[in-house]
């Protein structure tokens, strides 16, 4: 076991402790992601699970696109309009172009951004690829979205008495069961103060024809996807006492985007009110 020591500004954080290796045979969501949007970082595994969830949901590869697009538009929505300058990114898979703090820190160098996501391989690309700007600090933390209080337990980093953006982008569809998955983000966001944001993204079967809705809930029941979708209605249920930020919740491909993008995913961005905070 390895326990990365506490860098200096500028450099990737972590206090997690990680291992050195891990089985290439096993999918994970991250690498499969990274193979979606054209990148290296992946295994066969990854490969062979991304293809067979393509041949049922064969515009998978565009909404990955199209979601990574969501996630730089609402961080730079985030930072340029709402001036948050604080950002807590859970499942944030492998880091490739415009993550989180470098679109962040863009608009304004002092941004802090903790990082979190179960893969070690995401853990050794962050030690090597995310690197702060100097004055502002990034953290990478090992820890799994259904361990709230152990990331929360973390954020040394974040100063709690000021706005911070949750930012759930494709991750919160990985957890099967609606009501623990409302459980893990409320835990999430009780922890943040008036003024913070809550976005995220998550797959729906809403917007799919019954010939690939059918296919997907094939390959959900037969144990080859491990995205379970949420309905329009359920995913709005995440935002419940959130002011939702126009135009609403809305596909991923259409939120905020000139150019609009066919992709089955839900976004949405929601700020915590201090009515909020009394309706806890």
């Amino acid at each position: 076991m390895l326990r990365r020591p506490v860098g200096k500004s500028g450099i990737v954080e972590s206090n997690m402790e990680v291992t050195d290796e891990f089985d290439t045979g096993v999918v994970h969501p991250a690498r499969r992601y990274n193979y979606w949007l054209g990148g290296t970082d992946n295994f066969a595994a990854d490969r062979e699970s991304g293809d067979l969830l393509a041949k049922s949901y064969p515009a998978a590869r565009t909404a990955a696109r199209a979601n990574r697009a969501f996630l730089q538009r609402a961080v730079r929505f985030l930072a340029a309009e709402a001036g948050v300058r604080q950002f807590l990114d859970i499942g944030t898979g492998l880091p490739t172009a415009d993550n989180t703090h470098e679109v962040a820190q863009a608009i304004d160098p002092t941004c802090r951004v903790v990082y979190a996501d179960n893969d070690p391989l995401v853990t050794a690309h962050a030690r090597a690829l995310l690197t702060s700007t100097p004055e502002g600090r990034t953290r990478y933390l090992e820890a799994d979205l259904r361990e709230p209080a152990r990331i929360l337990e973390s954020l040394e980093i974040l100063d709690l008495t000021q706005p911070v953006a949750l930012v759930l982008v494709a991750v919160v569809h990985f957890l099967p069961e609606q009501e623990e998955a409302r459980r893990i983000v409320r835990v999430l966001l009780d922890a943040l103060p008036a003024g913070s944001y809550l976005a995220m993204s998550c797959a729906t079967t809403d917007l799919l024809t019954p010939e690939v809705k059918a296919n997907w809930d094939e390959s959900l029941r037969t144990g080859r996807s491990d995205v379970h979708p949420r309905t329009r209605a359920e995913f709005a249920g995440f935002f419940a006492g959130l002011e939702l930020v126009d135009p609403g919740t809305v596909p991923v491909g259409e939120w905020r985007s000139a150019e609009p993008v066919e992709a089955s995913l839900y976004g949405a961005v929601g700020r915590m009110s201090p009515a909020t905070l009394t309706r806890r």
